[in-house]
């Protein structure tokens, strides 16, 4: 046989597999009716490995029982979709305890920001909340969060990703540990100065303090010095607190130029940071469930089972109700080597059919999954 005979059978026997597939999907519909009156789930986990196992089985040789459970995982998936579907069709969405508002209450609002007086945390938050925003700082993002929580502040501004340093960890840890919940997000411009007590002479200087993430945005700068010592702080602003109150000559920091204002220090060179488009973004977070009726981001984190074709399977959900996912991260899980929990940015509001649909479907077959905020 020539190739355009092959060609044709396999149309042929590609018109037998949609037909087939249009009657099985029929049949789905006909399941989900029977699992909304009844209750039932959609994922019924035992029943789709058993199929599985049935179809390996009916192959004859491991290439093909390969692809057929491929095939069939897929086809099961869609089958599960269109259920999903149809249960949100019918007005069962699950249900999302979050309530939207028009806006935030920022005018009664006291805010904790992480750092010292000067620190980009406090500029993300003035420009967010307004000059003359009540505030109050902590030395830990962990404080931060525990402010919140416990009431004694209504929104907390963090940093949780730099445009050259990546992402902030221990906000993504502490976003699961803590029932608190993003509200909003402001990017700010960062620019590193290094900044000293006034008149120190650069043949002075010994050691540099600053935070880890900007000693390596700096790095190219820093490392054109090589007799500096680096020494890492919690915060830049602390960084420059220190030089101002151990009146050292030999000890400089990289810092804010908000924060040479606020402790009398001296610019000693500006946009030492080596990226002139470095921007850091900042969380506003809140110990409330709500979110803006006209937020368009939302931020899950979902836990996996540990096997092969998971996390795919988690983010068909996304592809399938036609949303636009904008970022993915990964951090490990404490005491489970070698596994880890995903971080996932989507387009979309709270209460969009689209979005419930595709959280309904990820809360069901993931492992475990919390909404982190609409925004």
């Amino acid at each position: 046989m020539d190739l355009l005979e092959l060609r044709e059978k396999l149309d042929r026997i590609d018109e037998q597999i949609v037909k087939l597939y249009e009657e099985r999907m029929e049949i789905s519909s006909q399941v989900a009716d029977y699992k909304i009156e009844t209750g039932k789930k959609v994922l019924d986990k035992s029943r789709e490995e058993e199929k599985l196992r049935t179809v390996r089985s009916m192959t004859h040789n491991e290439f093909n029982a390969h692809g057929v459970q491929e095939l069939f995982e897929q086809i099961m998936s869609m089958s599960r979709k269109l259920q999903y579907n149809k249960l949100a069709q019918q007005g069962y969405h699950g249900k999302l305890p979050f309530i939207g508002v028009d806006r935030l209450d920022v005018q009664n609002a006291r805010v904790v920001f992480q750092g010292a007086e000067g620190a980009y945390s406090q500029m993300a938050m003035m420009q967010y909340f307004g000059e003359d925003v009540n505030c109050l700082h902590v030395d830990t993002f962990r404080d931060a969060m525990c402010a919140i929580e416990e009431g004694s502040a209504d929104y907390a501004v963090l940093p949780i990703e730099n445009s050259t340093a990546g992402i902030v960890n221990e906000i993504y840890d502490l976003l699961v540990e803590y029932e608190n919940y993003i509200v909003g997000e402001q990017i700010i411009k960062i620019e590193h100065c290094l900044i000293g007590l006034p008149g120190t002479d650069f043949e002075q200087i010994k050691t540099v303090y600053s935070h880890p993430q900007s000693l390596m945005q700096s790095a190219r700068y820093l490392n054109s010095h090589d007799g500096w010592k680096q020494i890492s702080m919690q915060n830049n602003a602390f960084a420059a607190r220190k030089i101002s109150e151990d009146k050292d000559f030999s000890q400089v920091a990289i810092a804010s130029e908000q924060a040479a204002k606020i402790y009398g220090l001296e610019i000693l060179e500006r946009g030492v940071n080596q990226s002139e488009t470095n921007s850091t973004r900042f969380i506003i977070v809140t110990n409330q469930k709500i979110f803006l009726r006209d937020a368009k981001k939302v931020s899950i984190c979902l836990e996996v089972p540990h096997e092969s074709g998971s996390l795919y399977h988690m983010l068909s959900h996304i592809i399938y109700n036609n949303l636009n996912m904008t970022k993915i991260e990964s951090r490990p899980i404490e005491g489970r080597n070698w596994e880890y929990r995903f971080f996932i940015d989507f387009e979309g509001n709270l209460a969009d059919g689209a979005v419930k649909n595709a959280l309904r479907g990820l809360r069901e077959e993931a492992r475990n999954m919390k909404i982190l905020g609409n925004y």
